[in-house]
C-alpha cells in the first residue's frame, strides 16, 4: 500500500472540451476533478474507492482550448474508511510563465474491497500550518453538507 497524499493531473484543454461560449465546459472540470480525486485515494488507500460527493466547487476564472491544464490532489483530511481529497485547478498559456488559479473543490471517496465493502484506510495527520487549514476546511465542508442533508431530509419527509 502507498501513502502517498498527493498527484499532479497535467494535460492540454482540447478543442472538443469546450462549451458554446468557447471556454471548457464546467462539466468537462468537474469530470477532471473527479478522476484526479480517484487516482489520488486509490493511490493514498491502496484500493478501489468510490465517489462519495464532490463538493465546494469554486469556478475562480474560465480556462481556454490549448491552456496547460494542472489538477493538483492531496488528501486533506480520512475518517476511517473515507478520504477527503482538495483538488486546485490551475490553467495557462504553455508558452509562458502565467499559471493561475482556476478553481477548486472537495471531492470525499471511500476505499472499497472487491465486494464493495467499505475498507480502513490509513490516518493522516496534518503537519504543516497549510495542511491543518486544509483539514479545518475540510471538516468544515463536511458539517455544512452533513447538516444541509438533514434539512433536506426533513424538509422530503414532511412533504
Amino acid at each position: 500500500m502507498s501513502n502517498k497524499r498527493a498527484i499532479d493531473f497535467r494535460f492540454l484543454a482540447e478543442p472538443t472540451d469546450v462549451n458554446f461560449g468557447g471556454k471548457v465546459h464546467g462539466g468537462i472540470v468537474m469530470k477532471w476533478m473527479d478522476q484526479a480525486g480517484y487516482a489520488c485515494a486509490a493511490q493514498y488507500s491502496g484500493k478501489y474507492c468510490v465517489t462519495v460527493s464532490i463538493g465546494a466547487i469554486r469556478f475562480i476564472r474560465p480556462i481556454l482550448v490549448g491552456q496547460l491544464v494542472t489538477l493538483k490532489a492531496k488528501v486533506v483530511h480520512t475518517g476511517q474508511t473515507s478520504m477527503h481529497i482538495f483538488i486546485e485547478i490551475q490553467a495557462g498559456d504553455p508558452k509562458r510563465d502565467e499559471i493561475q488559479r482556476t478553481g477548486h473543490c472537495i471531492v470525499v471517496f471511500v476505499a472499497c474491497d472487491e465486494l464493495g465493502n467499505p475498507v480502513g484506510i490509513p490516518t493522516w495527520k496534518p503537519e504543516l500550518d497549510a495542511d491543518l487549514a486544509l483539514e479545518q476546511y475540510a471538516i468544515e465542508a463536511k458539517f455544512s453538507a452533513q447538516s444541509l442533508d438533514a434539512r433536506l431530509h426533513k424538509a422530503l419527509t414532511e412533504v
